[in-house]
């Protein structure tokens, strides 16, 4: 129950933080890039011992597949992952209704393509750069977290890849390599702001990102099996 419990505390900091940020600031991709990272180093470093530190359920795809934990673990991280990313969103919403100004002038950090996208990038286009960004992201969490030489920097090398692919995302859909961090804000978009587009679009950032995760699973299982 404790790892569970901190995959929804994590992942409800990583959240606040994160759209938090991309919400005030007009996602600024430095700024939200930097909050999203930095939010995985403050919580690798804290949490890291206990649940691993996932806060993505395409992490912990990633570390199923790779059969580094149980089936019945990667359910409890899901479904802690999922209410904490709402839990952050929530939080977020009760910060932002206490400001002057109406909520639809922020948003929730949403992800998006056409017309919801900086660079209005197509559904086709959307898929395949958070594919890429996802792949990226989890591989290295696989290569540093298998390693025990690197596990006092491995939050830090984390939190920088974080960091790095939301920097490139960003401007193409918001960056979303993580199901968790894009579902609630595409539902409180849709209740809060009428944002309809947001939530008919966010099934991308939930496959996308699955699929991701689950290539670079097997590239670096293929890669790192050992030769007879």
């Amino acid at each position: 129950m404790k790892k569970y419990l901190c995959e929804f505390i994590g992942t409800t900091v990583l959240v606040l933080f994160g759209c938090g940020t991309a919400a005030i600031t007009n996602a600024n991709p430095l700024l939200t890039a930097f909050a999203f990272g930095l939010s995985i180093i403050a919580m690798a470093y804290v949490i890291g011992n206990i649940s691993g530190c996932h806060l993505n359920p395409a992490v912990s795809l990633a570390m199923l597949i790779n059969k580094k934990m149980s089936t019945k673990d990667f359910i409890g991280y899901v479904i802690a992952q999922f209410i904490g990313g709402f839990a952050g969103i929530g939080l977020l919403y009760a910060l932002l209704s206490c400001t002057g100004y109406p909520l639809s002038l922020f948003g929730f950090g949403a992800n998006g393509f056409d017309e919801a996208s900086a660079f209005q990038i197509n559904m086709l286009g959307a898929i395949i750069i958070e594919v890429i960004l996802t792949f990226v992201f989890v591989y290295t969490v696989l290569g540093v977290t298998s390693d025990e030489k690197k596990s006092s920097v491995s939050g830090l090398v984390i939190g920088l890849t974080l960091t790095f692919v939301h920097i490139l995302g960003i401007p193409f859909t918001g960056t979303s390599v993580n199901p968790a961090r894009s579902l609630a804000p595409a539902v409180f978009s849709q209740i809060f702001i009428d944002s309809s587009e947001a939530l008919s679009q966010v099934w991308v950032f939930i496959l996308a990102p699955l699929v991701g995760a689950t290539i670079a699973a097997f590239v670096y299982k293929f890669l790192n099996k050992k030769e007879a």
